[in-house]
């Protein structure tokens, strides 16, 4: 039976499934155009029907494949491909997106083993708040922060994936339980998205936080029997503090470790996005300052919890719909006098005299009709391309002087700023700066050839870029873990962040059995492996003519590079 590759775009093959969820399926594939692999994330044909989200999705997509942070996926490419129903002859549009490949496991995949170590869990939620740092910087929202939009790598680094999808998801459901059948889970729902409000970037933070809890607990801090339920916990119940959850399961050097993070993962789930913290650098901060700072008591945190959840958030809702009860009941009487009569007159004079001070203030002003002639302002040309902002210059009887500025997340000829900004006062036929961008910085490829691959990646992550997979082959030449090529070659001029794949020397040869071959032959056979042979005599066997090889001192199979392998050959009557 024959199979038919498909090819998406023209371009991407798609190659074996390597993961599946709510919304889409995730494929091994390869770019044939620029020859490298990347995963391919097909989206569920049920969206693809929906025109508007289509629409948004391919904006979000292309929002995303601005940012370029190591922290952060890599978006390459967006788009629909046809392809024709099953069973049918017409063909619908099916979006895609084209993403880095990363090697690891999802952050859940670690979570499911168990609770995560202190150090771990910092080091991965620090991970987390550096991409969404850089995003938020960008004015991207993730909205959608969980551990399955979370890998490791091999080497330990965090990768946030999936940025501008949930956005353009969220956009095209009407409620909640429509939402979460497509992102997944409402477990890390900040309390706006369950409400269905305006969310900002704290939304984020509030998500990092159920992550940070989730690890040091081992399991969730709201569950349901139904994402509604989990999603009316969010707004309204108080988690109980990640030490309390299991603490028979953990050390007590490690239950101080995690009592000393609570405040940090109480602050960032509070109900109020106000009362979280501000922005993810400073719930940064407060992760490095909480690894070596002092375990709060018992006391503390309580103080903290009601601070920010309130001694019982049902008994304060009850509360307050009782107090907007009371003050619109107008038939209740009054049980306390009203205010002194000395503090109400006291009152009206003092709003008098300001009264009084204001009317002078503006009498005093005099009424000017002069406009100065030479005053121009600076008009807003950001994100216009430049032909655009020459022309609302001139119109202004002002002059543009064009510098070009990489800036890898400003599209190539758009106005990144100008100097002076937009709002600013200038003279007639004075010359604005404009700075325009001229896309992405091109890096040039290092040298890579001939260096460890240790020393390899140190020269990649010098230049801004990534290492990709490592490639053992033999070589009888090189050495162990000396890198022999690079899939970019030396001095290509790329785009930061670009993955560089490396193959490198395994150190070793494959010899094969040689017992029974010639004297000679053996002998030629390991100097062409790079070997060197070292005949020896055995008086204990009849010598044969030609001399021919009874024995080896080393198996057959792999062998260092550049070893001495002795030969036996008989001598004997």
């Amino acid at each position: 039976m024959t199979t038919t590759t498909r090819v998406m775009a023209g371009r991407y093959r798609v190659d074996d499934l390597i993961g599946r969820g709510g919304m889409a399926q995730v494929y091994r594939g390869y770019d044939l155009t620029l020859g490298r692999e990347v995963a391919i994330k097909i989206l569920d044909r049920e969206l693809a029907r929906d025109t508007a989200f289509r629409t948004r999705f391919r904006m979000e997509a292309q929002a995303a494949s601005r940012m370029s942070h190591p922290s952060i996926v890599r978006v390459f490419d967006a788009g629909e491909d046809s392809t024709p129903e099953a069973g049918g002859s017409s063909a619908e549009p099916v979006p895609f997106i084209v993403m880095e490949l990363v090697q690891g496991e999802q952050l859940k995949d670690v979570i499911a083993r168990g609770p995560v170590p202190t150090a771990d869990a910092v080091r991965y939620a620090d991970g987390i708040l550096e991409a969404l740092e850089y995003s938020h910087r960008a004015g991207v929202v993730h909205r959608d922060i969980k551990p399955g939009n979370v890998k490791i790598t091999p080497g330990g680094t965090v990768k946030v994936m999936d940025f501008g999808i949930a956005r353009a998801v969220s956009d095209s459901s009407s409620t909640v339980a429509e939402t979460t059948q497509i992102i997944g889970t409402a477990a890390y729902f900040s309390p706006e998205q369950a409400k269905g409000e305006q969310v900002d970037a704290r939304t984020d933070l509030y998500s990092t936080g159920v992550v940070l809890y989730e690890m040091l607990a081992g399991r969730q801090p709201f569950r349901g029997e139904s994402p509604v339920a989990v999603a009316y916990q969010h707004v309204s119940e108080t988690p109980l503090p990640p030490s309390e959850v299991h603490d028979e399961a953990h050390s007590a050097a490690e239950l101080e470790r995690i009592r000393a993070l609570e405040p940090i993962v109480l602050r960032a789930m509070a109900k109020d996005p106000f009362q979280r913290f501000p922005d993810a650098a400073s719930f940064r901060t407060a992760l490095d300052n909480a690894v070596t700072g002092a375990v709060p008591t018992k006391k503390q945190l309580s103080s903290l919890t009601s601070e920010l959840y309130g001694p019982s958030p049902r008994h304060a809702q009850e509360t307050a719909r009782t107090l907007r009860q009371l003050s619109s009941d107008t038939t209740m009487t009054r049980t306390q006098s009203g205010p002194p009569v000395a503090w109400v007159w006291a009152g009206i004079a003092l709003l008098v005299v300001l009264l009084a001070s204001v009317l002078i203030w503006v009498l005093a002003i005099k009424p000017t009709t002069d406009v100065p002639g030479a005053g121009r302002t600076v008009p807003n040309v950001v994100g216009q391309s430049y032909d655009a902002a020459v022309a609302m210059l001139d119109k202004n009887d002002l002059r543009a002087i064009r510098i070009e500025q990489a800036d890898a997340t400003v599209e190539k000829g758009k106005v990144i700023s100008t100097d002076p900004t937009a709002g600013s006062s200038m003279d007639k036929g004075q010359s604005v700066t404009v700075y325009v961008s001229s896309g992405a910085a091109e890096i040039a490829v290092p040298t890579l050839e001939g260096l460890s691959a240790s020393a390899a990646k140190d020269a990649l992550t010098k230049a801004g870029l990534q290492l990709g997979s490592v490639t053992q082959k033999n070589d009888p030449r090189t050495q162990h873990d000396t890198v022999l090529s690079a899939s970019v070659p030396a001095g290509t001029k790329v785009a930061p962040g670009t993955v560089v794949d490396l193959v490198v020397a395994s150190g070793v040869v494959t010899v094969n059995d040689l017992t029974g071959w010639t004297l000679d032959a053996a002998t030629q056979a390991l100097q062409e492996l790079g070997l060197t042979a070292n005949p020896v005599e055995n008086p204990g066997c009849k010598a044969t003519d030609p001399k021919k090889v009874a024995a080896m001192s080393v198996a057959p199979g792999d062998v260092p590079v550049q070893s001495t392998i002795d030969l036996s050959y008989c001598t004997g009557k």
